[in-house]
């Protein structure tokens, strides 16, 4: 009788537990890292160490100064990302296996990406099946294998085919100004560079979220006046794996143009959404008031 009585009580206080209290409760403390001196690192003041985890595949300056600045983007990018309430790693080198198993999305901008030996893509290939997610800008989904490239983040683009229209007008058509990754998002034209002859994912297809008519280049001879997608989302899912996710962006020829208002508010989203997180959550993050420090005098 007293043992039922237990039961009973306790199942009235776990019902009288709120659900949020009760998942609060569930989830264990995070253990901090320790040193070789089994010492907790300290906390990085104004670092949301619990926040999207994305590394950031950058490379060697290309091209003329102002395009394809690929380590400023490093630099720059890692801080805007910090203080939007993400935890930053990167380099300019393909992330190791070790390095995608703390990443939840790879932001890549740099070169030829498609370019990989076979253990840079093996550990690719393990982090798009285990669900992670992809960001690319410009010239990163070029490489020998188009339809390879395209079956991670849905296009590819041949290495070595004149496929791009140089310094050029890219007018943007934003065909689902609903979706929440284009708040904000006007009809812009950029000088930067636009990518035609692509090769796409059949299935599962794009979404397409902004198109642009190639411009009339010496390098698009044949092409001009033909409407590409130029920004997407993709998703799929490996067999055995979990569902991942791509966003992409095919300017970042012209480097200023990454930092257009309305541009970096759409990357902080695409990155947002393809690391599986609410979608405005690096946008609409506040870094909290700075603790105040010890009086040394």
């Amino acid at each position: 009788m007293k043992r039922s009585l237990s039961l009973a009580l306790g199942a009235l206080a776990l019902a009288a537990v709120s659900p949020a209290a009760a998942q609060t409760a569930a989830k264990p403390a995070a253990k901090p890292a320790l040193d070789v001196h089994g010492q907790p690192f300290p906390r990085i003041p104004g670092q949301n160490l619990d926040g999207l985890r994305v590394y950031i595949r950058a490379g060697l300056k290309t091209h003329q100064a102002g395009q394809h600045d690929y380590p400023q983007f490093l630099a720059d990018f890692s801080k805007v990302l910090t203080q939007h309430g993400a935890v930053v790693d990167g380099s300019f080198h393909a992330p190791s296996a070790a390095e995608l198993a703390n990443t939840d999305v790879v932001v890549m901008y740099k070169g030829d990406a498609g370019f990989m030996t076979a253990a840079q893509r093996e550990a690719l290939q393990a982090f798009i099946k285990r669900g992670g997610g992809i960001v690319t800008i410009h010239d990163v989904l070029c490489g020998p294998d188009p339809a390879e490239f395209a079956s991670y983040v849905g296009g590819g683009k041949k290495h070595g085919q004149v496929n791009y229209t140089l310094e050029a007008k890219v007018p943007y058509t934003i065909v689902d100004k609903a979706n929440p990754i284009m708040q904000g998002m006007t009809e812009m034209t950029l000088n930067d560079e636009a990518f035609y002859l692509m090769t796409w994912s059949q299935a599962p297809k794009i979404h397409v979220l902004a198109t642009t008519v190639i411009d009339n280049t010496p390098s698009a001879k044949g092409h001009a006046g033909e409407v590409v997608p130029q920004i997407w989302t993709y998703e799929h899912t490996v067999a055995g794996g979990k569902p991942a996710r791509a966003f992409v962006w095919m300017q970042g020829h012209n480097y200023a143009n990454i930092s257009n208002p309305q541009i970096e508010g759409m990357l902080l989203r695409g990155i947002s959404w393809a690391g599986k997180h609410p979608v405005n959550e690096l946008v609409d993050y506040k870094q909290p008031a700075p603790e105040p420090r010890p009086n040394r005098q």
